[in-house]
């Protein structure tokens, strides 16, 4: 896949953009995720006559890693200078746990781009929970490292009935998440991206000009607790609201049902 380098950034991005539909779908990756999380979604996006780009975030993958902290908006302007020098326009933005606060941003700061916009597993800010949740992730990254912090993070993103029934999965999940280029340094860049993010202030500016907001959320979600996702809901005017089944990561365990959810509401536009 390729890289591309973008002088405003200054960054060197590591992309894919595959398929030849009319509309165009960006994805945006959760925290220390590369573009490989999007592997169980990339199918049935092309296959409902999408084209995609995906790609690693800064910070990730074969991507630039840069000192930080990171913010969300410097995140969403790595999207737009990508998207400018791809000529990518008009397309439909979807972002998962991390990748929903900067497709938030993004939408903010560049609303004549989106045509649509899902938010998955996601909100508007994280709250005390969160916030003590993420405090503890840095205090591990720092003292013990990247593979201790994964373990603890599977146990929020999976449900019990995942860790019950599918366990070979599991392993390879997680074999190929200790596979993902990322420093130490460079996750907790990203990790302030979750821990300083905060819209709550600017909900009442999305929806605008008709454009069509779904937020989407794995019923079992604990990571990130359904209702910071449904107050994130209820404050867009006009944004639909889906639960299916799953956690955290419900786009890997519940593959299907994320896919199927995403597509109808993307058809439907």
């Amino acid at each position: 896949m390729p890289l591309i380098h973008l002088p405003s950034q200054p960054l060197t991005i590591h992309y894919a953009l595959q398929g030849t539909g009319a509309e165009t779908v960006v994805l945006l990756n959760g925290l220390a995720d590369d573009l490989s999380s999007w592997d169980l979604q990339l199918p049935a996006l092309l296959a409902a006559g999408f084209r995609v780009l995906s790609f690693d975030n800064r910070g990730v993958g074969l991507s630039d890693q840069p000192p930080g902290p990171y913010t969300a908006a410097l995140l969403a302007d790595d999207t737009k200078a990508l998207v400018t020098a791809l000529g990518v326009e008009r397309f439909h933005l979807i972002g998962v746990s991390m990748g929903g606060m900067i497709a938030q941003t993004y939408a903010l700061a560049y609303p004549a781009d989106v045509r649509s916009l899902v938010l998955a597993c996601t909100y508007a800010a994280p709250g005390p929970f969160c916030a003590r949740m993420f405090a503890l992730w840095a205090d591990m990254a720092r003292s013990t490292g990247l593979g201790f912090v994964r373990r603890d993070t599977d146990l929020w993103c999976f449900t019990q009935r995942f860790y019950r029934e599918r366990e070979a999965e599991l392993v390879r999940m997680e074999a190929a998440a200790e596979g993902v280029a990322q420093s130490a340094d460079a996750y907790l860049a990203q990790l302030a991206v979750i821990q300083t993010f905060d819209s709550r202030a600017r909900l009442g500016e999305f929806g605008g000009e008709g454009k069509r907001v779904l937020v989407l959320v794995g019923e079992e979600d604990i990571l990130i607790p359904v209702r910071l996702s449904r107050d994130l809901w209820e404050g867009i005017h006009g944004a639909e609201w889906k639960a299916v089944r799953g956690g955290h990561a419900f786009a890997w365990e519940e593959a299907g049902a994320f896919n199927d959810a995403v597509v109808e509401f993307l058809k439907r536009g």
